[in-house]
């Protein structure tokens, strides 16, 4: 079965609203909905000592998520405040505990390199160990979020196979210029997912559009992190970079029905 290492930043994503709070985090977001699809994940990050570090580790144990490499760090585990607005997830302070202080030991970058595939994000703390784990021939994927520009693109662009942007723009010229420049640094594909306008892919020889999968639209918390875990069970699975891209709409489409990332 495929194993993907997710590695970095986690959360509590707590609404303000109604007092609701569901665990979430780029990269455990993407572990829980590869293993939802049929494949299995470790998460390695860290959590605090504080009550949400339990209510985060117990529910990934749920979903049968390895947690062999998770760190425990006196202090708080991260927090965002969410509120809904339309449907919509407005992200409001963000509280990071104790990630500041996450570094992977030696084991950990081990434990990494005896998966099929790596991913973290802008968040994760980890750029710095990015080309020691490809060197190993492990893939390494990355979310770059909605940040196209930044200290950290410039330091793990060029140690990433796989980029992803959730970017707020209808496409166009200027969007595969971007997509041709990003490309050229490093990654075999680059991808924008663009909300309901669907994802643009660049490989470095066309371009790839698709579209969405319509759905009644509950919560938008977690859409583009499903959206990661289809396309990379499918580019595990050796499959056309088209196929790749319809998983990860379908599978963005399962998360957007309920409440909450997972």
């Amino acid at each position: 079965m495929l194993r993907l290492a997710a590695v970095g930043d986690n959360c509590m994503d707590v609404y303000d609203q109604t007092g609701e709070a569901y665990p979430g985090g780029n990269p455990v977001n993407v572990a829980v909905y590869f293993t939802r699809i049929g494949g299995r994940a470790s998460y390695i990050g860290a959590v605090g000592t504080d009550r949400y570090a339990g209510l985060l580790t117990r529910a990934l144990e749920k979903k049968k998520i390895d947690l062999s490499h998770i760190q425990v760090l006196k202090g708080s585990t991260a927090v965002t405040h969410v509120s809904l607005v339309n449907g919509e997830r407005v992200l409001g302070e963000y509280e990071e505990g104790v990630l500041p202080r996450f570094r992977l030991t030696e084991e950990d970058i081990r434990f990494i390199c005896s998966h099929d595939m790596m991913v973290t994000g802008l968040w994760g703390m980890v750029e710095q160990d990015l080309g020691r784990i490809r060197a190993q021939g492990v893939p390494v994927a990355f979310d770059f979020a909605d940040k196209p520009r930044g200290p950290v693109l410039e330091a793990a662009v060029g140690n990433v196979d796989y980029a992803f942007f959730g970017l707020d723009c209808s496409g166009g010229p200027e969007l595969e210029a971007f997509l041709r420049e990003i490309q050229a640094r490093g990654p075999k594909v680059v991808t924008a997912t663009l909300g309901e306008k669907g994802s643009l892919a660049y490989d470095g020889r066309r371009f790839v559009s698709c579209g969405i999968v319509p759905c009644r639209v509950v919560d938008t918390m977690g859409a583009g992190d499903s959206y990661i875990a289809g396309f990379l069970k499918g580019i595990l699975e050796g499959r056309p970079l088209e196929d790749c891209m319809r998983q990860g709409a379908e599978c963005s489409s399962e998360t957007l029905k309920y409440s909450g990332a997972w």
